[in-house]
């Protein structure tokens, strides 16, 4: 007799220990939105010091710039934008299904988001393949042989857009990330805020574009 309230002792003090132990686990939710927010900051000043640069050397050389622009294909650089547009409405969407407790549309969401990510990507590739086809890239003959202001315009294309598809190199491989999380459960309707976040870096990568896609395809 003895024992067994010996034993029931030390069985609720394990169960207080646990409920205990179990209330001081929590998310710091806010943190980690701050946190990204933080990260998207230091974002918008690196790609903001290249729009300031940028807008530098056009304003220096307006008419080689304008020259240049003539160079890109428009009908790319606006495919690029609606399917980026696109993707971040998906990426919205699939934010909103885990919301409401929807684990496969969410999956299927950002399965559509990933792909729209690829598919910008290949048009990128055949979009530079094209230009360098035509001897249209940093340090070539072809290029060294215009003015001084289209050469600047072809190494701020080349580096703004390289920085920009590292971006969405970096967000494809956060949303694969996030499709193996929801599938093994470990993002739910009551625990979404890492999706949140990539879903922030996401809209970040498409509203530099939309930046981009003017500077240098519409100036002309």
């Amino acid at each position: 007799m003895k024992t067994a309230i010996i034993e029931k002792v030390n069985f609720s003090k394990e169960n207080d220990h646990t409920e205990i132990h179990q209330e001081h686990v929590h998310r710091d939710d806010m943190g980690a939105k701050i946190g990204m927010w933080l990260f998207l900051l230091t974002e918008l000043l690196l790609f903001g010091g290249l729009f300031i640069l940028y807008m530098a050397y056009r304003f220096q050389y307006s008419s080689s710039f304008i020259l240049a622009a003539r160079e890109l294909n428009v009908g790319i650089g606006a495919l690029n934008t609606i399917i980026l547009l696109t993707s971040s409405l998906t990426m919205a969407l699939a934010i909103v299904a885990i919301q409401k407790n929807k684990k496969i549309l969410s999956m299927i969401l950002i399965s559509a988001t990933i792909i729209f990510a690829l598919l910008f990507m290949v048009n990128k590739y055949f979009e530079w393949s094209a230009k360098i086809g035509h001897g249209l890239y940093p340090n070539s003959p072809t290029l060294l042989d215009k003015e001084k202001g289209e050469i600047i315009f072809f190494g701020l294309y080349y580096t703004m857009t390289g920085l920009h598809g590292l971006h969405v190199i970096i967000g494809v491989t956060l949303l694969a990330v996030m499709l193996v999380s929801l599938k093994k459960n470990n993002t739910r309707s009551d625990k979404y805020v890492r999706l949140e976040n990539a879903g922030l870096y996401w809209h970040l990568v498409d509203l530099i574009w939309i930046f981009l896609f003017p500077l240098f395809y519409l100036i002309h």
